[in-house]
């Protein structure tokens, strides 16, 4: 019988660091360095992202781009690229231990999907360099999944690209795109999923769509909650999601359906976007 073999999570505002809250503050401090206001909605839209090309989406926004070429007096070119990325990287893994904290839920119900046989990988638009500062803290505090693929393995081809997916396919030894199940807390990680022809689901609470800190997230009334998750579940599926979850705790409920979907002759939805 076809079953689910392997889940592939993100990991900022995923499984570690709720809100992902770690690279949010370091763009918006680098543009401001530029002369550049931005925005916490403009620094969150392009995230799951290899960083240097989350830089790029910034600046390619029409009112960020306005702002650029009004200061500087032209538009931006890729060596603005790269001077803001080379502020951004040390900026970041300054910080970056401290953001490493798996969210609520996330380690038991790991251990919950291992007990089933599966296997757990994972993606990131974070480098190589920058999970050797988080893999080992959160490996610390009880997560350390099966296997990491950055996108410098991957010749800086990060979402919405498959590549790193596939790579985790061949390493974990899963057999086909639809016994996997990507799952994330952005756009870029539910369109990485229907790239890959994979099961995308969003995670909510704690997701960098959401966008709220852990505090801010438990302040809010019960009818401000049910409001604000009903959009982000929104986000996701226009995005590809097949599933959305209010948090890690609902996903080993997503995985048998799945299987019941599977034992039908189900596969994830042909999504065009």
């Amino acid at each position: 019988m076809s079953k689910i073999e392997g889940i592939i999570f993100d990991w900022a505002g995923t499984t570690v660091d709720f809100g992902c809250f770690a690279p949010v503050n370091v763009f918006i401090d680098i543009f401001k360095h530029a002369g550049i206001e931005v925005t916490m909605e403009e620094a969150r839209e392009p995230m799951g992202m290899l960083k240097i090309d989350h830089i790029r989406a910034m600046l390619a926004m029409p009112r960020v781009s306005s702002l650029w070429e009004e200061k500087y007096g032209r538009a931006f070119t890729e060596q603005d690229v790269k001077n803001l990325y080379a502020e951004f990287e040390p900026a970041l893994m300054s910080s970056l231990s401290a953001y490493t904290d798996p969210i609520p839920g996330v380690i038991e119900t790991v251990q919950a999907l291992r007990n089933e046989g599966l296997k757990i990988g994972s993606t990131t638009g974070y480098t190589r360099t920058m999970m050797d500062v988080v893999i080992p803290n959160a490996a610390e505090k009880g997560y350390a999944p099966d296997f990491v693929v950055t996108p410098d393995e991957t010749e800086s081809y990060g979402r919405p690209y498959p590549y790193m997916i596939y790579r985790n396919m061949e390493q974990l030894k899963l057999s086909a795109s639809w016994k996997v199940v990507k799952v994330g807390d952005t756009a870029s990680d539910m369109k990485e999923a229907v790239q890959a022809g994979v099961w995308a689901v969003g995670v909510i609470v704690g997701s960098s769509e959401m966008g709220l800190s852990f505090e801010a997230y438990h302040a809010l009334t019960e009818s401000e909650k049910e409001a604000i998750i009903s959009k982000t579940a929104h986000a996701f599926m226009q995005n590809g999601a097949d599933f959305t979850i209010q948090t890690i705790n609902d996903l080993p409920q997503v995985i048998e359906q799945i299987n019941r979907l599977l034992s039908e002759g189900k596969r994830p939805k042909s999504k065009s976007l």
